[in-house]
């Protein structure tokens, strides 16, 4: 009797281990559209098609330039609503995606920085990238609106998408054939350009006289130019659209600064009367933002006045005379202070 328990026994294992076996070899059930909405996930309803995807080269300020492995990187996800400019002026909707696809982040991210400024101006705020696809289109991205926001991982290239369709129109929007760079914080994508096939790493081709650790430290206007032409001033007048925004001011070398509000301006609607929103500047507009003891950042068009997030660039008044001031700039989406400036001189857009 003994026996035969245990021959039952070790039968029932032999079958649980079968049983196992199986269930692991069964396709994942997460590559199926949810289309019947038995998930609480609106971006998983529809077929995923994947995209024609090129090589992507690596090049400029970087000591080692060379094709993208794409087969080493994570996949990450982002959620779109794209929208294009229109003959007009105004917006045309284009339709709502879920792209799956490699991060800006980590394609650069074993890339080794060589600056061509390095000697004048050593930290990293002030590079950029410019993108390229087949038919020569640019497009470009600062490093801090890929490195420093608090919400990484938010500029892909997409290897894949699925429509997220309204659930009582049914409306199938218009799918790309090809891979595409999709910058998901922007409000109009028209940074989202197909076949992308270069990606250049360079910094802002202006240069500044560098004074590190300069104090007192006051500057009692900012100067605006595109190119060399200078546009236009802003002076210290009071702004009846000042906000408050709450932060953990931390620095990448320093660590924690404060925890005081920041209050100011909007820096868009200061500038916004001098820098035409249009799809050159959305595209490949860059802005260089300058103190007065020569530090600088590079930020985007689009990360400037193109935002779908509400993570705006603040311009803080200080006190007369304070130290620092007279106008502070604060980016709001970055999870470091770095490319807070402090007695802005100059603001440069470069196209």
């Amino acid at each position: 009797m003994r026996k035969y328990f245990i021959l039952t026994i070790i039968s029932i294992g032999l079958f649980s281990c079968v049983n196992t076996t199986i269930t692991k070899e069964k396709p994942a059930a997460k590559q199926l559209p949810d289309s019947t909405d038995m998930t609480n996930n609106f971006y998983d309803n529809t077929e995923v098609i994947p995209l024609v995807m090129s090589d992507l080269i690596i090049e400029g300020e970087i000591a080692n330039p060379g094709k993208v492995d794409f087969s080493v990187l994570p996949q990450h996800s982002v959620i779109v609503k794209e929208t294009l400019l229109d003959e007009a002026g105004g917006d045309r909707f284009v339709g709502a995606y879920r792209y799956d696809g490699y991060s800006l982040f980590d394609i650069l991210n074993e890339r080794i920085i060589k600056k061509v400024n390095s000697e004048e101006f050593n930290p990293i705020i002030d590079l950029y990238i410019e993108v390229e696809n087949k038919t020569g289109e640019k497009v470009v991205f600062s490093w801090g609106e890929i490195y420093y926001p608090n919400n990484l991982h938010k500029i892909i290239i997409a290897g894949s998408v699925s429509r997220i369709v309204p659930s009582r129109t049914k409306e199938l929007w218009p799918l790309p054939a090809t891979s595409k760079i999709v910058a998901s914080n922007d409000l109009v994508t028209e940074r989202n350009i197909s076949d992308p096939v270069m990606i250049t790493v360079k910094s802002i081709r202006k240069s500044f006289k560098v004074s590190r650790g300069m104090s007192p430290m006051y500057s009692k206007e900012i100067k605006l130019f595109e190119g060399d032409k200078q546009l236009g001033v802003i002076s210290p007048v009071k702004d009846k659209e000042d906000i408050t925004f709450y932060t953990i001011f931390y620095g990448r070398g320093k660590g924690i600064h404060s925890t005081s509000p920041f209050y100011g301006m909007l820096l868009r609607n200061q500038l916004g009367n001098y820098y035409k929103t249009d799809r050159q500047n959305l595209k490949s507009g860059m802005i260089c933002i300058t103190g007065l003891d020569g530090y600088r950042s590079a930020v985007s068009f689009s990360e400037l006045f193109n935002r779908n997030d509400q993570q705006e660039f603040l311009l803080v008044r200080t006190e007369p005379d304070e130290d620092g001031g007279l106008f502070r700039v604060f980016a709001a989406a970055d999870f470091f202070s770095d490319r807070a400036i402090k007695s802005v001189i100059e603001i440069h857009l470069i196209r």
